[in-house]
């Protein structure tokens, strides 16, 4: 062989490309995420965020196999797949920039999904639903409440912000009803969360945009389907306010939902829906046909063992019909009706917050910061605010003159 002969070029062939690995299916990922606790609320996907759980009202990143960080990629693929099949739900993405869905887990929970759109990317929420019915004492909801089943007609608000428990509240009320009453019952929901079965009553579950696309046309139609208790899951316009007055004046049981922080807040949303020449006949309808209006708070507990339920209760009587009729005036007010109604069963939210934090169940922070008047409260709990400055103080010094640290203000 000659050395000096050249030698020809010789290609190598590059290696083989890895294969490209198969994505985490979304049912995996769902799952995934509910096994960090029985207590998730909320799963949130966010591009540029880990996959997101709430837990007692904070969110808490969950890394799933590669899914490290989201991208918009991940975030448009899990949307998909949540919507697949729903075409109601990917026009209303596309024409609306939001849509709302229901979802399940067979064999591991419900949800209720919002997808939209921020910054050009998909953005998901969803609220994990109990696959059971809430009963009161899972609920911890106060005693009084049981008496809602025995109701025969009018309307009853459970009122609150997103994500205080409303619904659940009503879930755990019709549940009742069910059990105890021989009654047809509509539900009229967006979507569906919980699921009724048929037992002492029967029960028919109308969804919006898959059975009905308004909530006012489904309660017109409510009317004539001869229920004793009808359910909307929210009353959001003026249509379905006057169809809910008319029903629960016709004989009807009406249970609604209202995202306001207490029942004077209450009375003023569905007051303002209407023209001003009309509020006065709107405020006459209402106080004839309210019966409770119960408003709900869900606080963190003392030392983040989970959530607990502040709730408002107002009853209908002469003294909260005639403020509600006339409106509120300067030593007239529903809130002053409902301190001094405590033997009928109303109780107020700041007298809920002591309570709470006399019991150890918050902390005073939380019950100040989640109070209607904090000056009041802070006044009513200045014994317990006095005491735990004192221990502070005691347990900051320790004998080394260190300035006092966590004294409440």
């Amino acid at each position: 062989m000659d050395l000096n002969t050249t030698t020809s070029n010789i290609t190598v062939p590059n290696p083989p490309a890895p294969a490209p690995q198969t994505p985490i299916s979304t049912n995996v990922i769902l799952a995934s995420m509910l096994q960090v606790s029985p207590n998730v609320s909320d799963l949130v996907f966010s591009p540029g965020k880990p996959a997101q759980v709430e837990l007692s009202g904070k969110l808490s990143g969950v890394k799933i196999g590669d899914l490290a960080v989201l991208t918009a990629e991940d975030t448009q693929r899990i949307a998909t797949d949540l919507m697949a099949g729903n075409r109601k739900a990917q026009d209303q993405l596309q024409s609306q920039g939001a849509c709302d869905l229901p979802y399940s887990v067979p064999g591991k929970s419900r949800f209720r999904v919002n997808i939209f759109m921020q910054r050009g990317t998909c953005a998901i929420v969803m609220r994990v639903i109990s696959t059971g019915i809430p009963t009161f004492e899972k609920l911890q909801l106060p005693a009084q409440l049981r008496e809602l089943a025995d109701l025969k007609n009018g309307i009853v608000l459970v009122t609150g912000p997103t994500g205080s428990g409303k619904s659940s509240t009503l879930a755990a009320i019709i549940d009742l009803i069910n059990e105890t009453h021989s009654y047809h019952i509509v539900t009229i929901e967006d979507p569906i969360e919980f699921i009724h079965k048929h037992k002492k009553s029967t029960v028919h579950q109308r969804e919006l945009h898959s059975d009905t696309p308004t909530f006012s046309l489904a309660l017109r139609s409510a009317l004539r389907q001869a229920p004793k208790v009808i359910l909307v899951g929210e009353m959001r316009d003026r249509e379905t306010i006057e169809t809910a007055l008319e029903a629960a004046e016709t004989g009807h049981l009406v249970f609604s939902t209202l995202h306001t922080i207490d029942a004077s807040k209450t009375v003023e949303r569905i007051v303002g829906v209407f023209p001003l020449a009309e509020q006065q006949l709107i405020r006459t309808r209402l106080a004839g046909s309210f019966r409770w209006i119960v408003s709900q708070r869900l606080l963190p507990k003392k030392e983040g063992a989970g959530r607990v339920a502040a709730v408002e209760i107002l009853r209908s009587n002469q003294r909260t019909r005639e403020y509600l009729e006339r409106g509120e005036r300067d030593g007239k007010t529903l809130l002053d009706a409902i301190r001094d109604g405590g033997i009928e069963g109303m109780q107020a939210f700041d007298q809920e917050l002591e309570k709470m934090a006399r019991a150890g169940t918050i902390s005073i922070p939380t019950a100040l910061g989640y109070s209607t008047n904090q000056g009041n409260l802070r006044l009513t709990l200045s014994d317990l605010i006095e005491e735990e400055n004192e221990l502070a103080s005691l347990t900051a010094s320790d004998g080394n003159n260190l300035h006092p640290a966590g004294q409440i203000q």
